[in-house]
């Protein structure tokens, strides 16, 4: 209310977040009449805090032409109300595309800003090198904007979004039938493709091998047909784009597995290294597959420690949840791991999930019940956030560890990590320094000035809120 009154020109609210859980902690049911009751006359639309859903005003509603007579599509559902089919306001995955379809197009100003401030953050949090997913033209255009003008201070790996998952994507197969190569340059490419197989945890729609606890037949939402998945893996693979595909449940990386050793089987071992991204549940007679078939499990650090989310972990059944997040069981297997931050939604400072990976706990003692999973090693943990990353990227042979002939991406920590108790003292690390093909990007105590280098990105320039996020 108080944002509204304070725009009163803009002609949309779009925010984030809410948590389902709360609101039910709360006795209230989230949607169209609670919003309406807030404000009516103009629409609103904000993400939940998993960004697997969106709730949505009548006034939304009836801009987007979302009625009781149109159809879900194929990648997610209208909830409805179950006598009349009227919608409640809530999206799930990607129908909330069709809200993002009636609502003005970020300007790219706003476009520019954002990955400006995201990669001088990232740059200060000793990030050398990342994936930028879900894009489109648009987002693809400044990004290459800032390349152009010597602000991409990291490798960045963009994936164009294959469905319209997040946003429509109006020029999605001239991208992928060629148009990505006139954004390649050195540190930027696109040569990427996202999928979402399934949904997430709070919704209830990650795709599980078996039924939900508590149902007989509902086992999540796959977002294709194992055929869609299966052929289009095939042909992307042939066409040397790597896939990235969103796979919460267990039984959406099963058939990502399957569909990658098709690929493999009618394509021959062309070093395409495709990404199970999030990797949530795995079945264990999977993990070993991840090595077998050169394929990346990258795991989101949503829920590997206490904290809000962790009423989100028990919908799957405790069986399921002692291994979630298997680190552990991949690299055991000799399969190549590696952290992504999720962002937004979860804490982008690379270094929280560092050591949360070590300790499995919650960084800032805020909560001390035991989580599940199991914990990897500190020199694990270090050639998960290096090498096994730019083995994911297939730039291993210039990049990812400090040797003759590599490239120098380096970094300066303000501590020696092996020195620490990790519970509490690894999520607060400082980078005193970050070089990426040797040029000085980052330098937090100005050490190199008297020298005459000064860094692309200076202290007072880092936006703090992501440290809040």
């Amino acid at each position: 209310m108080d944002y509204a009154e304070a725009k009163p020109d803009e002609e949309w609210i779009y925010g984030q977040y809410f948590v389902h859980f709360t609101f039910r902690q709360a006795g209230l049911k989230a949607g169209k009449e609670w919003l309406d009751s807030i404000i009516s006359d103009r629409p609103i639309a904000i993400l939940d805090r998993s960004w697997g859903s969106m709730m949505v005003n009548s006034k939304a509603l009836a801009l987007a032409r979302i009625t009781a007579d149109t159809p879900d599509p194929g990648n997610g559902y209208i909830e409805r109300d179950s006598i009349t089919g009227e919608p409640t306001g809530i999206l799930v995955d990607g129908a909330y595309a069709l809200i993002h379809g009636a609502m003005p197009p970020t300007p790219m100003h706003a476009l520019l800003r954002a990955y400006r401030e995201g990669m001088q953050y990232q740059s200060s949090r000793g990030v050398v090198a990342t994936k930028y997913v879900h894009v489109c033209e648009h987002r693809l255009n400044a990004l290459s904007t800032l390349d152009k003008a010597g602000e991409m201070t990291l490798r960045v790996e963009a994936a164009i979004s294959w469905q319209d998952d997040i946003f429509p994507v109006k020029r999605r197969w001239e991208l992928i039938a060629g148009e990505r190569h006139y954004y390649r340059s050195a540190r930027f490419n696109a040569n990427a493709v996202k999928f979402h197989f399934d949904g997430v945890h709070e919704t209830q729609s990650s795709y599980l091998s078996t039924p939900w606890p508590g149902e007989s037949t509902w086992r999540g939402s796959l977002n294709m047909t194992p055929e869609h998945i299966c052929d289009m893996v095939v042909d992307l693979d042939r066409k040397g784009i790597r896939v990235i595909a969103h796979c919460t449940g267990d039984g959406s990386s099963d058939l990502f597995l399957d569909a990658v050793a098709e690929a493999r089987r009618l394509n021959g071992p062309n070093g395409m290294r495709h990404q199970c991204a999030h990797s949530t549940l795995l079945m264990e007679e999977n993990l070993v597959r991840f090595n077998a078939l050169d394929v990346t499990a990258e795991f989101s650090p949503v829920l590997w420690y206490p904290s809000d989310f962790s009423y989100a972990r028990t919908k799957a059944g405790e069986e399921r949840i002692k291994n979630i997040y298997n680190f552990k069981g991949v690299i055991d297997a000799g399969g190549n791991a590696v952290m992504g931050t999720d962002w937004p939604v979860a804490n982008i400072n690379p270094w929280v999930g560092f050591e949360t990976m070590i300790t499995r706990k919650n960084p800032w003692g805020e909560r001390e019940e035991t989580f599940y999973g199991s914990t990897i090693s500190i020199e694990q943990a270090l050639r998960v956030m290096t090498i096994n990353g730019a083995w994911s990227m297939g730039i291993d042979d210039k990049a990812g560890s400090i040797e003759v002939g590599k490239s120098a991406d380096l970094i300066v920590l303000d501590r020696n990590l092996f020195d620490l108790e990790p519970q509490g003292n690894m999520h607060n690390t400082q980078v005193d320094v970050t070089l990426i093909e040797g040029q000085l990007v980052w330098d937090r105590l100005e050490q190199f000035k008297a020298c005459g280098l000064t860094a692309v990105w200076h202290k007072d320039e880092v936006p703090e809120f992501y440290d809040k996020m």
